[in-house]
């Protein structure tokens, strides 16, 4: 057998698990795809002290297909996984990546012993709803499950949940952060996630683009002459697009030309198309539904400023990393992670004021130069913290000090690929 300090070619198995998965909608499911390609097109090639480090990548999840061909991808795809499955899988893992604190795969990993990773994309250690918000009201919630005010969390939950739903929410948040100490490494996708969770064994890793969605910086004014705004993502109500469409009447009414696609879909859909007519807004907002690839494409290319109006605390905001790397113009509500990704390259305003989102509005219409300004050093915060090559490496240096440390205990053995 081969030691671990002999150049070897090494094979770690990683499986990534998110109970959401494409085709489903979300920056989390983007996110998985994203680090599952990386990691295997960047093992194939990367040495690293005579060592050649190869990924041997599988992605769980209970997202059905839909349609979805899971053989056009680089990866193995299981779906909805039955229990002896999940354990199968698990146990012939060297690393178990968590897209959030799901109980189940955490369990039987810490069970057998196999190392796990959670990244962090939201509240689920601390909140029972995982958002950190208060139902019905849509505020910013101080943080009762630690304060041990659960009778308030079990009000919070019951409002969108039901009561027993929502008693039992409250309840799984116990183990769930109780386990979250347990594993071998807590990686929060910005430092604010970092600072609400408090957990042990932590890193902050910063969600990453690939090439193929970046472009040389820009400012795009459409060719009919009006500025183009966009918001994209999720259409639920923590994203706060009624601050967004009250803005927009604000500017309308001030005499300012523009034009506003909602690009994405959700269950707030009907309600906000509804709220957009309410407000003599249909002659310059559109509903885009959910675009990919080149539709998607097409969509952004004539926009000059995506705005992410969030009333909750966002934890990065990938729609904006994904605007910073195409040189773009963010307008972000400074709430959660949203201010630290944007850092000085972008607008923020008050959450929940649509006054001072029109008053960000209104200085890139007004101010071109502004525009450019910004989309310039948007694009270069991105290229400077928000790589996919630098997210990936980030993860591969975890992996490959757990399973270090794993193989040196005798869990798992080297395989030498030359003799096969």
């Amino acid at each position: 057998m081969q030691t671990f300090d002999e150049p070897s070619w090494r094979t770690v198995k990683i499986l990534i698990y998110g109970e959401y998965f494409l085709p489903s909608i979300g920056g989390v499911q983007t996110s998985m795809n994203d680090l599952a390609r990386g990691l295997v097109e960047q093992g194939a090639h990367h040495k690293n002290d005579e060592q050649l480090k190869r990924f041997d990548v599988t992605v769980a999840t209970m997202t059905p297909a839909e349609g979805m061909d899971d053989e056009l991808l680089p990866y193995r795809v299981v779906r909805q996984p039955k229990f002896r499955r999940l354990l199968k899988l698990v146990r012939n893992s060297d690393v178990v990546h968590l897209e959030g604190p799901c109980l189940l795969p955490m369990m039987i990993a810490l069970l057998f012993g196999v190392p796990v990773v959670i990244e962090h994309h939201g509240y689920q250690a601390i909140c029972p709803n995982g958002l950190l918000l208060i139902e019905p009201a849509k505020a910013v919630c101080p943080g009762y499950f630690r304060q041990r005010r659960y009778a308030k969390c079990v009000l919070c939950t019951s409002q969108t949940m039901g009561i027993w739903d929502g008693i039992r929410s409250v309840l799984l948040t116990f183990p769930r952060r109780w386990l979250c100490k347990s594993v071998a490494a807590n990686v929060m996708v910005t430092g604010h996630v970092d600072m609400r969770l408090t957990l042990p064994r932590n890193t902050t890793i910063y969600h990453g683009i690939g090439e193929g969605k970046s472009g040389s910086s820009k400012t795009t004014m459409p060719r009919n002459g009006n500025l183009g705004i966009a918001y994209v993502g999720r259409l639920v109500s923590e994203k706060g697009l009624f601050v967004l469409l009250d803005a927009a009447k604000q500017l309308k009414d001030a005499g300012y030309s523009f034009k506003l696609d909602i690009i994405g879909d959700g269950p707030e859909r009907r309600e906000l198309e509804r709220l957009a007519d309410k407000l003599g807004l249909e002659s310059i907002v559109r509903f885009t539904g959910d675009l990919r690839g080149s539709d998607f494409e097409r969509a952004v290319n004539d926009v000059t400023a995506v705005v992410m109006p969030s009333v909750c605390e966002e934890t990065a905001g990938l729609s904006a990393i994904e605007q910073m790397m195409r040189g773009g113009v963010v307008i972000v509500a400074d709430i959660g992670g949203l201010g630290e990704v944007v850092g000085d390259a972008g607008l923020k305003f008050a959450p929940g004021s649509s006054r001072a989102l029109a008053e960000c509005i209104e200085k890139v219409i007004v101010d071109p130069l502004l525009a450019h300004s910004l989309g310039a050093m948007a694009r270069e915060r991105a290229m400077r913290y928000f790589k996919l090559d630098r997210m990936v490496q980030s993860y591969v240096q975890i992996y490959e000090r757990l399973f270090r440390a794993s193989s040196k205990s005798g869990r798992y053995e080297i395989v030498d690929q030359r003799r096969e």
